[in-house]
């Protein structure tokens, strides 16, 4: 075997080269990666059956602590995307201080049916959920935990429920379904993703698409492997599941949401929101 001996000039490139990749791995993951924000784009439902298009737009894991650039480009991609249905997902909050800038949040979205339901942080940030509940609801926004209601678009019936936090609360899907009748088109909203595997939704009302967040898609994930996620993510990360057939549980996609959790950094889980057309049957 032969050895290739670099010159010294490139031996002390490559060794600075070496030595800055941790800093610039922390340059990108505090102050570059946050910042960022992908719109993703899904299709979803069956368009040879289809009734209806509708468009949601899921805003997850907002973590909201000020306003500034990154809510700025949240909304800038809400109003773009021209919704017909704003699904938020969880942790919109985690402590008090971020009551003001929630509250600006929400007045700035578009005014159309807009849905909310609990995360982890929630319950864990200090603010009373009731409060919480009452600040959606001043903004139109539909608090469901353990309810459901029924939405009309372009004569088509969507069943949308939310239910409780795993974590912080008792879903409980019996309760917010209650007796209601069925519909052809049902959408779960459920903060943290493992709730997918013990949903217990009546055979009558079963789902046809969950959305979750929790899991900030790692939010580190060195070379796509989440370093550690939250209790409450089970076995998923970020993206689809059961999408193409053979699974048993309903379709679910779990956004990487919009925020930091514990610590400011994100490093390869680019903050998302999701954009979805439904073909409605």
């Amino acid at each position: 075997m032969s050895v290739v001996l670099l010159p010294r000039r490139k031996m002390l490139a490559a060794s600075a080269a070496l030595a800055g990749l941790p800093v610039a791995a922390g340059v990108d993951g505090l102050l570059v990666t946050p910042r960022r924000l992908d719109v993703t784009h899904h299709m979803f439902g069956a368009a040879v059956t289809a009734r209806a298009l509708l468009r949601i737009v899921q805003v997850s894991d907002l973590h909201i602590r000020g306003f500034g650039a990154v809510e700025e480009q949240v909304l800038d991609a809400i109003a773009t995307a021209r919704p017909d249905v704003i699904a938020h997902t969880g942790d919109m909050l985690e402590s008090p201080r971020g009551l003001a800038p929630l509250r600006e949040f929400l007045h700035r979205c578009p005014a159309v049916p807009s849905f909310a339901i609990p995360g982890n942080w929630e319950f864990a940030s200090g603010v009373p959920v009731a409060k919480l509940k009452r600040l959606c609801e001043t903004f139109g926004v539909d608090w469901l935990m353990n309810r459901s209601v029924v939405v009309s678009h372009a004569g088509t019936a969507l069943r949308i429920t939310g239910l409780d936090d795993l974590r912080g609360g008792r879903p409980d899907a019996t309760t917010a379904l209650g007796a209601a009748e069925p519909v052809p088109n049902h959408l779960v909203l459920a903060h943290c993703p493992a709730l997918r595997d013990q949903l217990n939704l009546p055979l009558h009302h079963a789902a046809d698409l969950v959305l979750s967040g929790h899991t900030h898609g790692g939010q580190v994930a060195l070379l796509g492997m989440p370093v550690v996620l939250p209790p409450g993510s089970g076995r998923y990360v970020a993206g689809w599941y059961g999408r193409e057939g053979g699974d048993p549980l309903p379709p679910l996609y779990v956004s990487r949401g919009v925020g930091t959790s514990l610590i400011p950094v994100r490093l390869g889980a680019v903050p998302e929101v999701a954009v979805f057309e439904w073909t409605l049957g």
